[in-house]
């Protein structure tokens, strides 16, 4: 089931992805409040998929916590900057939520970066609230999972030996198009792409650290609360993002993330 977040006329709504009655594309099947939360009551009302806008699918209420060095590949294209090895245990950091953009928004090069870069990554979002959860139970507690793009200032994370200023700008944490609550992902492919040029290609089967791990390793530290979005990590092939950019996150049986970049 695809959820959406949406825009039309003016108002603010949820829905799920169905094909038209009418068997001539996708319709909008619009909930009657947040499916996080409230489930998947309908309002009966049904909308064509080209009269809204896409919103992110979901704005955490607190938090979105974020996986470093989850790919073998990034680990070692990145040495220089975060050092060497795989760690023994996932390596965990945040994104404010001011972060969050939704599809088609502009991710925007703040002025004092000159090295701002793409990372593609799948998303999940928390869907109950989890406190030091086993591992073995861990994503019962997720609702679903997303597109992300875990964009990041480079020279300011270099420069401040740590990650929150460099990866916490507005705009730097684009989400969507959808939450996927059942894709398969024992070996889904994640891809990247510039001006339709591929920079990136991983599958979710190269993950260090598995989904349930990193639910429940991230539940000793944080509660997590419904709408909380977890970023798994990325594989190698991060780079520049200039101004009039367009950057694609796809993951198999999700779809395509797609931002402009100024």
């Amino acid at each position: 089931m695809k959820v959406v977040r949406f825009q039309a006329e003016g108002e603010i709504s949820f829905g799920i992805l169905d094909e038209a009655e009418n068997g001539d594309g996708i319709e909008i099947v619009e909930l009657l409040a947040d499916p996080i939360v409230a489930g998947f009551d309908t309002t009966g009302r049904r909308l064509r998929f080209e009269d809204v806008r896409l919103l992110a699918p979901v704005i955490p209420r607190s938090k979105v916590v974020c996986v470093g060095k989850n790919y073998a590949d990034h680990v070692e294209e990145m040495k220089g900057v975060t050092g060497g090895g795989i760690p023994d245990e996932p390596l965990i950091f945040l994104k404010p939520n001011t972060s969050v953009i939704g599809p088609g928004d502009a991710i925007v090069r703040p002025a004092i970066s000159d090295r701002v870069e793409h990372e593609g990554e799948l998303a999940l979002v928390i869907g109950a609230v989890a406190k030091d959860v086993p591992e073995e139970d861990a994503l019962k507690y997720v609702f679903g999972f997303t597109c992300a793009n875990d964009v990041t200032a480079r020279d300011l994370q270099l420069k401040d030996g740590q990650w929150t200023r460099g990866k916490g700008f507005d705009t730097f944490c684009p989400l969507g198009p959808v939450i996927e609550t059942d894709p398969d992902l024992a070996d889904a492919r994640v891809v990247t792409r510039v001006n339709g040029e591929t920079r990136q290609e991983g599958r979710t089967s190269q993950l260090i650290f598995s989904l349930a791990r990193i639910v429940a390793f991230a539940s000793q530290a944080f509660t997590l609360l419904p709408g909380d979005v977890i970023l798994t990590g990325t594989p190698a092939g991060v780079g520049l993002l200039e101004a009039g950019d367009t950057v694609e996150v796809e993951i198999e049986g999700i779809g395509i993330l797609r931002n402009p970049v100024r």
